[in-house]
């Protein structure tokens, strides 16, 4: 029997460690900018075409590289960062295992020019497939320029599952973000198609975050800082306002390193308990500087996921440390000041003469129960009798006819049955003129059914409503819009005006009139007409909050996904006050639905409390 068991080539061995390591186009961009801060580089340019699926282009300006470690730095485990195993437990730069260049160039066809600051001329060598093409000397700048083309022209099936261009490319500006973040003292600038992505010069860490983010991030930042002999914690979190439903700007790093840390991340929302709801992230942007020794970044190939020696203290600390930027800024003067100019505060003109005591003449003897004359100086008191009015007993007297307010009507259940059948056995319906209906605290309706009371939460009720009537739209692909007297705009960030983009057209079917209006801004204007009177920036940020939850692509999202999300944005509110004949309407148009009983995410809408029950708790 032959032996079985033999050693992969190396093309083999490469593109296995390429399905850990180059998942999309957004890992290969981390992978060689990484690089380049490691080389000592101040400006670092990407460019991309087809959201990177086409091309790929890094360019630095480090230190480069000679022709032979050019050559070596594309074999597997090549590295000039680890010479002994004791060197994982002190490693401070990004990249550490060899593997990223080796796996990048078994997927791709690279070409790369390299040069050092010392040297006359550059390099130049083209790999595709792990099989080398060309290596020559070659004219360029100090500094290395990666050029990737093709990715995964030669796994096809790895290419199938590459997600649309918008995805890719959000995936891409994510990646830049964490990096740039990482590192506010390096320049940065991303292209695609062409197109300036972003162009971040070196700055300061809030400045950086404001460039990335806009300027209304500025105002939602409060400073956290906290060192002991653990960990010292540095950075910025957000204002309670400032919060959204869906991750974006949450951000950890150690040693300019991003990582992913749910643990740590529970113990900041743990900070916010009792200030925010709990489906709501505020912003954070939380800075770890610790020993390369208690922590261990080689436990993933992305180097994302990471673990601490002291991972419950340190999660005490930052709750602390959160917990004490919140409390500083309760209390916090509003000043700022780093504005330009100055505050003028009116200074009072200093009197040479001394300040008299005002002085309070009253008559200690004064009695105004009393009927007699009193001095000049002594203020003159009259009393006057009024005579008590007749008939005032009819005042409390409260019948039938007459009534000494316009308040809700008083009604008994029983009067109310024998007028009118307000429910059926199986399908419950409100009908009639004469029906009673109560709002309690705008949040739900009372009235009154044949078996007790019906109590209706009006907000899920008209979720269930505007829910059918989406489906019925989305599914006859009739969207009649609506135009609004005042258009809308709104900003967003550089990753969501992506995200919107995608999101636009398929708004735009239904009954949305969305455009593009400036770079990150849109302006609506007009809504579907079944939306009446809502807030149509309010609804398009809620759906797309909503949308952004779900980490799906909008065309993969079913319809009634959809319909949901605009009926949770688009419904009426808890505290609204319904008259009665728009709360008859609600009614109405609620058992008109084909499930009534229950909202799109399966909550319960009405429920009947028996007059047993009633009864019960009135012995």
């Amino acid at each position: 029997m032959t032996d079985i068991i033999q050693l992969l080539p190396d093309s083999v061995a490469n593109q296995i460690a390429a399905g850990e390591v180059i998942q999309r186009p957004a890992s290969v961009i981390k992978e060689l900018v990484e690089n380049s801060i490691d080389a000592g580089a101040t400006r670092i340019q990407v460019q991309i075409k087809d959201a990177g699926r086409t091309l790929i282009q890094v360019t630095d300006n480090g230190k480069g590289m000679s022709p032979t470690d050019a050559r070596m730095s594309f074999e597997r485990h090549a590295t000039s960062k680890i010479r002994h195993a004791t060197d994982l437990f002190a490693i401070k730069t990004m990249g550490f295992r060899g593997e990223a260049l080796a796996s990048i160039a078994s997927v791709a066809d690279v070409e790369l020019k390299t040069k050092r600051p010392e040297d006359e001329v550059g390099s130049f060598i083209h790999i595709a497939a792990s099989e080398i093409i060309k290596q020559e000397a070659s004219s360029c700048n100090n500094g290395t320029n990666f050029i990737v083309k093709n990715l995964f022209f030669n796994v096809p099936a790895r290419r199938k599952f590459l997600k649309s261009n918008t995805t890719e490319v959000r995936h891409i500006i994510n990646e830049i973000q964490r990096v740039a973040l990482a590192n506010p003292a390096i320049s940065f600038s991303l292209h695609h198609n062409g197109t300036t992505v972003y162009d971040l010069p070196a700055a300061n860490t809030r400045k950086r975050i404001v460039n990335l983010f806009g300027n209304n991030m500025n105002q939602a930042l409060v400073s956290i800082n906290s060192e002991t002999s653990i960990i010292k914690i540095s950075g910025f979190i957000g204002l309670p306002k400032y919060a959204r439903k869906s991750f974006g700007e949450q951000f950890f790093f150690v040693n300019n390193r991003f990582l992913k840390h749910p643990f740590f991340h529970k113990g900041v929302m743990q900070a916010y308990e009792k200030i925010l709801p709990h489906d709501v992230l505020p912003p954070y942007f939380i800075y770890f500087d610790v020993e390369p020794d208690t922590i261990d970044i080689n436990i993933h190939p992305t180097k994302t996921e990471i673990k601490f020696e002291n991972e419950q203290a340190i999660w005490q600390l930052i709750h602390a440390a959160v917990r004490e930027s919140l409390g500083k800024f309760s209390i916090a003067s509003s000043i700022d000041f780093d504005q330009s100019g100055s505050i003028d505060i009116p200074i009072a003109p200093r009197s040479t003469q001394g300040i008299e005591m005002p002085s309070i003449s009253f008559d200690p003897n004064y009695n105004p129960f009393e009927e007699k004359s009193h001095t000049d100086s002594s203020p003159t008191f009259h009393i006057e009798k009024r005579s008590e009015p007749s008939h005032w007993e009819d005042l409390y007297q409260v019948t039938s006819k007459k009534r000494s307010w316009d308040g809700p009507t008083v009604f008994s259940i029983d009067q109310a049955e024998t007028q009118a059948s307000f429910i059926e056995e199986k399908s419950p319906a409100i009908a009639g003129d004469c029906r009673k209906i109560i709002n309690l605290k705008g949040k739900y309706l009372l009235t009154p059914v044949k078996s007790g009371l019906m109590v209706i939460d009006q907000r899920r009720a008209h979720q269930r409503i505007l829910y059918e009537k989406f489906l019925d739209l989305f599914r006859q692909h009739e969207g009649v819009c609506q135009q609004i007297l005042f258009p809308q705009t709104i900003e967003l960030t550089t990753s969501d005006a992506e995200d919107m983009k995608e999101l636009m057209n398929e708004l735009n079917e239904i009954g949305f009139d969305i455009r593009e209006f400036g770079p990150n801004t849109f302006i609506i204007s007009g809504v579907p007409g079944i939306l009446n009177n809502s807030d149509a920036k309010e609804v398009v940020l809620s759906f797309f909050e909503e949308y952004k939850s779900t980490g799906n692509s909008l065309k993969e999202k079913a319809i009634e996904s959809m319909a949901q999300s605009l009926a949770i944005a688009s419904s009426i509110g808890y505290g609204h006050q319904l008259n009665n004949e728009e709360a008859g309407h609600l009614i109405d148009s609620l058992f008109a639905c084909q499930t009534p009983n229950y909202t799109p995410s399966g909550k319960l809408v009405l429920e009947i409390i028996p007059i047993e029950e009633i009864d019960k708790k009135l012995k």
